[in-house]
């Protein structure tokens, strides 16, 4: 049973998302501020974290970016109702997905689901024909190696390099489209199967925390070029081993 952790001061919002979730098959634990969470998550195993991002104390930016300096666990941010700069932010912290309040419970679910999925959480069957692009392979350029199984990323040093799941899908997706331009659209559709409407941006800043992990300069690429007016190109040559 996947256990998912909400972070919000809001007691209201803890109570009515751990009713809805646990309706669901979701075993769920509530936390009112940031102290409260990483006691959580230190004390015991969390799939899935959704964080608000006004928070009393170390708001949830603050406390994305500390959980992706140690961790991969998943993270969806809930957000101010048109405040852009906090989704923007909170991709560039790491943040899988977000959410802007007030929100339906029912488009969480299905965002919950879909970041589960992608990194093949516990609870989530995957039938075959859902089944994520790649199988078992390794995908290997440049000297890095993407084990599509163990959702891993290795320099040519052996080093595992923290992805997180949006910006691991968004790599599977450059990766098996070699030296071909795709749209933001595109990647929308391949990275995150257009799970909720489409925020553009968060392309550009999972493009923008990948080069910064994985190219000598960020600002001039060699990988994972910008096309202007087209989108993005993945420059390199992949290798498939089995």
């Amino acid at each position: 049973m996947p256990h998912l952790l909400i972070v919000d001061d809001d007691r209201e919002i803890r109570a009515l998302l751990t009713r809805f979730l646990g309706g669901h098959g979701y075993r769920v634990s509530a936390a009112k501020d940031g102290a409260e969470m990483m006691r959580m998550v230190e004390g015991g195993r969390v799939d899935l974290i959704i964080l608000d991002v006004m928070l009393p104390g170390e708001d949830g930016l603050s406390l994305c970016r500390r959980l992706r300096a140690g961790s991969t666990t998943p993270v969806i941010m809930l957000t101010a109702a048109g405040d852009e700069t906090d989704r923007i932010v909170g991709l560039e912290m790491g943040a899988d997905d977000y959410l802007p309040k007030p929100f339906n419970p029912r488009e969480l679910l299905a965002r919950i689901k879909a970041v589960l999925r992608r990194v093949g959480g516990p609870g989530t069957s995957v039938s075959a024909g859902d089944a994520a692009p790649g199988g078992g392979r390794i995908l290997v350029f440049e000297g890095w190696r993407l084990n599509l199984a163990r959702r891993e990323l290795h320099s040519s040093e052996g080093v595992l390099t923290q992805l997180s799941a949006g910006e691991f899908d968004l790599l599977v997706a450059f990766a098996e489209h070699p030296q071909r331009v795709l749209t933001r659209d595109q990647l929308l559709d391949l990275a995150r199967g257009r799970v909720a409407a489409p925020f553009d941006r968060s392309i550009d800043v999972q493009v923008s925390r990948l080069r910064r992990k994985m190219e000598s300069d960020p600002a001039e690429p060699v990988l994972i070029k910008t096309v202007r007016g087209g989108g993005y190109l993945f420059a390199a040559s992949v290798r498939v081993e089995k």
